[in-house]
């Protein structure tokens, strides 16, 4: 399997989505019911449940489907990410796979949520940061992405402080220019002026409706074998897939060295975010650390001399997943 996606071909998109609907088959079987919405749930997330639960009657296999999509989307969306930046030594479709691969490993990160909704803006985001070294004026392209980091917050509070990340972001794409900063700080804040607007002159003027308070709180996934099998079978990939990057720098473009260092600052502050206005019970909010875990499986997947280690650690991911799914608890 893992010899298949090593392979950039059309038709592996379609073996890409099988391989998908079967490791995810549960959601499908068993739909959970469609999300109940905290008191503190953004605008846009809000009004997307809110609609979804009045088309499909508060049947969960609609939020499943959707949920799918989107899923399978991101993964295409950073495959094509990591394929048109040649952060690879070849093209393929490792990084899809280990999307799909890594979402799996988790029941929380197949339900429907404001985090993985989100997943979709970040992505488009590194799509963007990446094309910047290379352009005159980047002033449309910072105001983009600020624009999409102001969207995100309306669909997920916390993710409002990836504004910080763009800040380091433009640190190592770009030598330090306040105009830019400024136009990205006019992108972010942009939705909030429509939105204030929008309530203005609808009579539903109230700061509690334009901002959230922030709070940190801990999150609290229930303990258990299977969440510490499924940690390790995320963590230790990265860990390799980081050390065959590290390997691999000195053949890399300048330019492929800063894309791999924003994914690991990215890294940072989504490590932090599922804390501010936690509500989750589970590992929904962690989501948003999928993007840079996945890229780095995938160079686990694709550059160890020794062929058995990718094939192992795949297999070794399908069947604790399968077993999960049927054998345990959560799915």
């Amino acid at each position: 399997m893992i010899g298949l996606f090593k392979q950039k071909t059309p038709a592996n998109i379609l073996f890409l989505f099988v391989m998908g609907i079967f490791i995810k088959l549960p959601i499908f079987a068993n739909p959970t019911p469609p999300p109940e919405l905290a008191n503190n749930a953004a605008i846009l997330y809000r009004e997307a449940v809110n609609f979804l639960k009045s088309v499909s009657k508060n049947d969960g296999l609609l939020f499943a489907v959707i949920t799918y999509f989107f899923l399978f989307t991101q993964a295409l969306q950073l495959n094509s990410l990591i394929n048109k930046n040649r952060m690879m030594q070849r093209l393929n479709f490792l990084p899809a796979t280990a999307y799909l691969v890594i979402t799996s490993l988790m029941p929380e990160w197949n339900h429907f949520s404001a985090p993985l909704m989100v997943n979709t803006l970040v992505l488009f985001i590194f799509s963007e940061l990446f094309k910047i070294s290379n352009q005159v004026s980047i002033k449309s392209t910072v105001y983009n992405i600020g624009v999409a980091v102001g969207l995100s917050s309306f669909i997920f509070f916390p993710s409002l402080i990836l504004f910080l990340w763009l800040i380091f972001a433009l640190l190592v794409m770009r030598s330090v220019r306040l105009n830019e900063w400024l136009i990205c700080l006019l992108g972010v804040t942009t939705p909030y002026y429509f939105y204030a607007a929008y309530l203005f002159f609808s009579d539903k003027w109230s700061w509690s409706h334009l901002f959230q308070p922030i709070n940190i709180a801990l999150p609290s996934p229930g303990q258990s074998i299977w969440l510490a099998i499924g940690g390790i079978l995320l963590v230790v990939p990265f860990l390799m897939g980081g050390y065959f990057v590290q390997e691999n720098l000195r053949k890399m473009l300048i330019q492929v060295r800063k894309n791999w260092s924003l994914l690991l600052i990215y890294l940072l502050f989504a490590l932090f975010i599922p804390f501010l206005n936690n509500t989750a019970e589970g590992l929904e909010n962690w989501i948003l650390i999928i993007v840079p875990f996945a890229a780095f499986h995938a160079c686990t997947y694709l550059y160890p001399p020794q062929r058995w280690i990718p094939v192992v650690i795949f297999w070794l991911s399908i069947l604790f997943i399968l077993i999960y799914q049927y054998g345990g608890t959560g799915w």
